[in-house]
């Protein structure tokens, strides 16, 4: 599927659901992704391996919007590669390596159909999976290390000892000597690359530069290893971008690649709710009120406040709102009697009846096709012109949005102070950050910041938000009974 002269080609093997792909070389947990996979994949892992994957490439750029530090990022990304897309090392024992290798190589794979597309795709792309390979680097095992990079070659030429002499004034002053210079000198290993691979350690002066070549001290050797990395990906991209109409003729994946592209550009990877299913404990009508004040998103809080205001909600208002109720745990019953006393406070129940009984049935799967329709995710709601997210749709009117958010969270502590690093967010199109922020600073008392929902994790769903805050009120309450 993804030859290096054919990047993109799918090839059926007669079954509408499974593709022929190439198998690659997976025996060590780092990977330069030089040799595509090769294994019958059906089209829904093709697209759940590479939506974990998405998900991981999400929170690296979601790090990076809100300046985390290396660590930091690097502990949530460790921490969420856990979760979604663990790798471990061939020492691990009780697990199936060989099932990670895999699903690491074809997401990867997948990934770079979607986002070949445009250079700016390209750009991200390879930006997030150079961070995620320096932090896997960093954490491997010493020995899997060491073979991995002895299996490859990365266009390096070990400095004799007869030249490191004879630049030994100009490489000593790269020696962090912990013992006598001479003998750290000794014991250092030089590398010599073409300077222009290593731009970093140019920049900071890290390096003795000499015809052309880069003089590399051993223990800068992991940055040649990651401008190889960045390089390489660069070019089997552009590689991919010229055959990516061969992928265009098969109908099944384009939607997948779209909804994944789409979900890389507004930074949030995919549902968090895989199905229409309720979330929550069940809810009731007149416990709505209550929920919304202390738990909504503010996508929902901006609908709930309107439906109390007017007494009504357009067409996409009632949609997006009734799906999140209903995932949260509102039953049909409950559903109709919260509607019907919405609605112009409960008079015309004949037009109410007449008029939206039957669609608030059809989004519990009851009416018509009889689907249960799944609650809205934060990319839809990105991409609705209607009662979609107000991050996006206020951003040409920051005094509408800040008004909006002091009157919904200045009762859970948020205040005018903390509007420029919202705003901030909103400002650079990190919607789902400035989300994350506001649930931040009004669960202060249980979350830190940086933390996210759980484990530096974004919003990428209205119900995720709203259920994380319903479960962190029943800790506090729980820790409150426990203490007395």
């Amino acid at each position: 599927m993804f030859q290096a002269a054919k990047q993109s080609k799918l090839q059926q093997d007669g079954n509408d659901d499974v593709f022929f792909v190439d198998n690659g070389n997976t025996s060590y947990r780092l990977s330069l992704y030089d040799q595509p996979p090769l294994y019958d994949v059906t089209v829904e892992e093709f697209e759940t391996s590479a939506l974990d994957r998405l998900r991981i490439l999400a929170e690296i750029e979601s790090s990076a919007a809100r300046n985390r530090s290396w660590d930091e990022t690097k502990q949530v990304t460790i921490t969420q590669c856990g979760k979604y897309l663990p790798l471990n090392s061939n020492s691990a024992s009780g697990i199936d390596i060989q099932a990670e290798r895999r699903k690491d190589q074809l997401g990867h794979f997948v990934l770079r159909l979607a986002f070949c597309r445009s250079e700016e795709l390209r750009r991200r792309f390879t930006k997030a999976e150079t961070t995620l390979f320096k932090i896997r680097f960093e954490s491997d095992d010493s020995n899997e290390r060491r073979a991995f990079l002895n299996s490859k070659d990365f266009n390096w030429i070990s400095v004799s000892k007869n030249e490191k002499d004879e630049y030994k004034g100009q490489l000593q002053h790269f020696i962090s000597a912990k013992m006598d210079l001479d003998t750290a000198f000794n014991n250092e290993a030089f590398y010599k690359v073409k300077w222009t691979t290593i731009p970093d350690l140019v920049e900071k002066r890290k390096v003795f530069l000499k015809g052309g070549y880069a003089y590399v001290p051993a223990r800068e050797q992991a940055s040649i290893i990651y401008a190889a990395f960045e390089e390489r990906l660069e070019a089997a991209l552009l590689a991919t971008s010229r055959a990516i109409p061969l992928v265009d003729e098969d109908m099944r994946l384009n939607p997948i690649l779209d909804n994944l592209a789409q979900g890389f550009i507004a930074g949030v990877p995919s549902d968090w709710v895989a199905s229409a299913e309720t979330t929550g404990e069940g809810i009731t009508a007149d416990m709505v009120d209550s929920l919304a004040k202390q738990h909504f998103p503010l996508c929902m809080r901006v609908l709930h406040q309107s439906l109390r205001k007017d007494h009504h909600l357009k067409h996409f208002g009632r949609l997006h709102y009734g799906l999140f109720l209903k995932v949260l745990g509102l039953s049909i019953d409950e559903a109709l009697a919260f509607w019907r006393k919405s609605f112009a406070g409960g008079s015309g129940s004949d037009k109410f009846d007449k008029e939206y009984r039957y669609n608030i049935r059809h989004s519990f799967g009851l009416e018509g096709r009889r689907m249960n329709y799944p609650a809205k995710n934060c990319l839809q709601l990105h991409s609705a012109h209607e009662a979609g997210c107000p991050y996006r749709q206020l951003e040409s009117s920051p005094e509408n949005l800040q008004s909006a958010l002091l009157s919904s969270y200045s009762a859970q502590g948020l205040t005018i102070n903390d509007l420029p690093e919202i705003m901030a967010q909103v400002k650079k199109r990190s919607y789902h950050v400035a989300c994350t922020r506001v649930f931040e600073i009004t669960h202060a008392r249980s979350v830190r910041k940086g933390e996210g929902l759980r484990d530096g994790e974004s919003v990428t769903h209205p119900n995720q938000y709203a259920a994380r805050s319903i479960e962190l009120e029943k800790e506090s309450k729980e820790m409150e009974v426990d203490f007395v």
